[in-house]
């Protein structure tokens, strides 16, 4: 993918915003922190807006400086909060916003969040003629035009140990267990922790896999003396989550011994991995050096580790897909 025109530098920038919005994800720290360390390399101020686009149109700002981002490259969560809102959906909430940013001397922006987040800024950017730069800061991983998102690497690694944690107690009573994991649109959480933890199944909101034929599945393990089976359900898989799906299999195979067990949050929080750090450094650096070249209303973003710009219209457009080619890889090492 071309990368956008870069223009020529503004050297005469002089302070521009940072924000997270959206779901919180592993990264986002490390992101802030990069951003603000970057801002004061260049000699830019940095100032943090609070509560996302809510804390834009509510005034919630304060500066930021190379010590206030001390110690928060390890935390989970978001510093600098985040929050829905529904008054910046509307043209009276995105210019008093604005008049706010006004007010306070910021030239640009750095938005860290997924695709809400990115459409957001991406109407924002074209009403007021604000140079925006978005970072992918989203557990799913399923921004188009960028190989990773920030978070997406803790979220893996928190579901792999939860279901190594499982699978002890799985093999101890002989049980199948069904376990559900974040991604309503997306199966990018479920297919790699399926790969990495052995699950016996992977259901993905991407793929058609039915009852009858992971009813078969496990019965073949089973035969060929499988005694232990972890089942791994992306939330938005089409039969539904880990409750439905042990359901109509326990209709289909007699009442097993079935426990079923929803990770839910704790996807979202925990020190970042090295991979999320490194990601999140290297993107914050590179939103802001395009800023000062010119680059605006874009996704900074990482294509066979090389830094990109991707124009917020064909990654808001368009989604990342999983490589569906890797559950027959899952499926041959579950037998």
């Amino acid at each position: 993918m071309c990368d956008p025109p870069i223009f020529a530098q503004n050297q005469r920038m002089k302070k521009i915003g940072v924000f997270t919005s959206g779901g919180d994800a592993p990264g986002m720290n490390a992101a802030i922190r990069s951003v603000v360390r970057s801002s004061v390399h260049f000699g830019m101020e940095c100032v943090g807006i609070y509560r996302g686009y809510d804390g834009m149109i509510q005034n919630e700002m304060a500066p930021l400086d190379a010590r206030s981002v001390g110690r928060i490259l390890g935390l989970g969560g978001t510093v600098l909060k985040t929050a829905r809102s529904s008054e910046f959906l509307t043209p009276e909430g995105r210019s008093r916003a604005f008049a706010h940013l006004q007010a306070h001397g910021i030239e640009a922006l750095v938005a860290i969040g997924g695709d809400g987040t990115f459409t957001g800024a991406h109407i924002f950017a074209q009403e007021h003629n604000m140079p925006i730069i978005g970072l992918p800061g989203t557990i799913d991983n399923d921004l188009f035009g960028t190989d990773h998102t920030i978070g997406f690497d803790t979220a893996v690694n928190s579901v792999v140990q939860a279901v190594d944690k499982i699978r002890d107690t799985a093999d101890a009573h002989d049980r199948l267990f069904f376990v559900e994991v974040m991604g309503r649109d997306s199966g990018y959480i479920a297919l790699k922790s399926g790969i990495a933890s052995g699950a016996s199944a992977i259901l993905l909101p991407e793929d058609q896999m039915s009852m009858d034929e992971l009813a078969r599945i496990l019965t073949q393990q089973e035969q060929a003396g499988k005694q232990t089976s972890i089942v791994i359900v992306a939330e938005g898989n089409p039969h539904g989550g880990a409750a439905e799906v042990a359901r109509q299999i326990c209709g289909r195979l007699g009442q097993l011994e079935t426990r079923i067990t929803v990770l839910g949050h704790i996807q979202r929080g925990g020190s970042p991995t090295c991979a999320d750090r490194v990601l999140a450094a290297r993107l914050g650096y590179h939103a802001v050096r395009g800023l000062r070249e010119g680059i605006r209303n874009a996704m900074a973003g990482i294509q066979n580790d090389r830094e990109v710009f991707v124009p917020f219209d064909l990654a808001i457009n368009n989604k990342a897909y999983p490589n569906l080619e890797e559950l027959r890889l899952a499926r041959a090492l579950s037998i």
